[in-house]
């Protein structure tokens, strides 16, 4: 319970002082099973430090750094986080803010898995060959709370899988960790078991890490978040944008990660999660980075935003083409017991997170990747072809359709399946307050730059 956010929000419905006192108390009560009087106290201090904190200041650059550019629409409504259209969309806008005059080799507005630098070339990196720095951070998926084990080995296959695709080798893992104030300790080192899990199975070393409860004594509860930082090196890289027209559309098969153990898991079946406890994908990178066949390869990624429609609509958005893809071949690769399961709860396979890889290939070439990924008992199988459609086209039993991604991805859980998958209405006034409060953010950011360069300039 976000004690600070709902006294604030009582105040803004004008709810009395002693009102939200008591409401504090209730919910103190509640999670910590306090005295009145201790819990009386702490509402007390609560409900004081939100008022203070609502004064002006004396300085108009503290009120400017102070006052946040809302933009009326909340993270629920937008579907930030659902790996959808209405994702998709806060995304582009975060990765325009986030775009400085330092740009990377690949960066945010490329909507790849991952982030790459140059760091150096010539004689001193590999044969030659520039060096490339690729760094992924990673979230945990929020319903794995109560299952930190699933949660931590997830997120950091997660990280890395998004290294491998771009061709790179993972060096180093980070850790951030966040735990309610009531959480139990023990989920921490539940969490750190399934990052280490990963990290020795791959022989990645965890480097560094950051530890904090959430929301520090405003936050009440045992929810656990966090995320995974990692780091990779290459010499080569796997873009997106380097997809062509004519490309063969290779997938491997999957059995999902964090998305497909919170489906089993909240519906019941937990017994499917099991078919999650793999390195496979990971395994089949390393043995594609070890090959020559590498160099034919023009780019991989993996299937998770918004399942394979969402990703093959960000890989289109990227590299300006189409394509075509067979539906029945996708559904061949999912693993039985998952697919079984998601047919059960009527969840689109096409618009989960699978864990599968897709590679994008010369067509004379997929044969060779195929019978290559053999050799590590990774079943792959080409399942389309890049076209100049601008579009993504499915083709299976019922015939052909264009596929466009959802506002939300497939509504894997009973309580997504209420929120729903369809496009609200108002998105154009929606889309407008968003990028409303995305330009007086960028102003901001603008006038700070100039007001701390002036500050520099003058020595202070």
């Amino acid at each position: 319970m976000d004690l600070e956010g709902l006294t604030r929000t009582l105040f803004r419905k004008r709810i009395s002082r002693d009102e939200i006192i008591l409401r504090l108390v209730m919910e103190y009560q509640t999670i910590k099973d306090l005295p009145f009087e201790e819990a009386a106290k702490l509402a007390e201090a609560i409900v004081a430090e939100c008022q203070l904190s609502t004064l002006p200041a004396k300085s108009p650059v503290m009120n400017e750094v102070l006052r946040v550019p809302m933009a009326g629409v909340t993270m629920g409504k937008q579907g930030v986080g659902c790996r959808g259209m209405g994702d998709f969309f806060v995304h582009k806008q975060l990765a325009d803010i986030a775009t400085t005059s330092t740009e990377p080799m690949l960066g945010p507005k490329s909507l790849d898995d991952a982030g790459v630098v140059r760091v150096a070339s010539g004689a001193g990196s590999e044969q030659g060959h520039e060096l490339l720095i690729v760094t992924k951070m990673e979230g945990m998926h929020s319903r794995l709370s109560d299952f930190p084990f699933i949660a931590g080995f997830h997120v950091t296959r997660a990280a890395l899988r998004d290294l491998y695709v771009k061709g790179a080798r993972p060096i180093a893992i980070t850790v951030d960790l966040h735990l309610g104030d009531d959480g139990d300790v023990g989920k921490l080192y539940d969490f750190m078991a399934g990052v280490s899990t990963v990290a020795e199975l791959t022989g990645t070393p965890i480097t560094a890490g950051s530890t904090l409860r959430i929301g520090g004594d405003m936050v009440i509860g045992s929810r656990l978040t966090g995320g995974i930082g990692a780091v990779g090196v290459a010499t080569h890289l796997l873009a997106r944008r380097n997809v062509q027209v004519g490309d063969a559309v290779v997938m491997t098969e999957g059995a999902g990660g964090g998305t497909i153990a919170t489906t089993a898991i909240y519906s019941g079946c937990p017994d499917v999660c099991v078919e999650t406890l793999n390195v496979k994908f990971l395994d089949a990178c390393e043995l594609l980075l070890s090959s020559e066949i590498i160099g034919k390869i023009h780019a991989m990624c993996d299937v998770t935003n918004g399942g394979l429609r969402g990703d093959l609509h960000e890989v289109n958005y990227e590299a300006k083409t189409g394509v075509l893809i067979n539906e029945d071949l996708v559904e061949d690769l999912v693993n039985p017991q998952v697919l079984k399961l998601l047919k059960a709860k009527k969840v689109d396979p096409f618009g989960v997170s699978l864990d599968a890889l897709l590679l994008y290939i010369p067509p004379e070439s997929a044969n060779e990747v195929i019978t290559l990924l053999a050799q590590k008992h990774v079943k792959a199988c080409q399942i389309g072809t890049v076209t100049d459609s601008g579009t993504v086209v499915f083709q299976g039993r019922d015939g052909t359709k264009k596929v466009v991604p959802k506002f939300r991805e497939s509504a894997y859980t009973k309580v997504k399946q209420v929120i729903g998958e369809e496009t609200p209405a108002d998105v154009p006034a929606t889309e407008a307050s968003l990028t409303g409060s995305l330009e007086a953010a960028k102003k901001k950011r603008a006038d700070m730059v100039a007001y701390i360069e002036a500050q520099r300039k003058r020595g202070q």
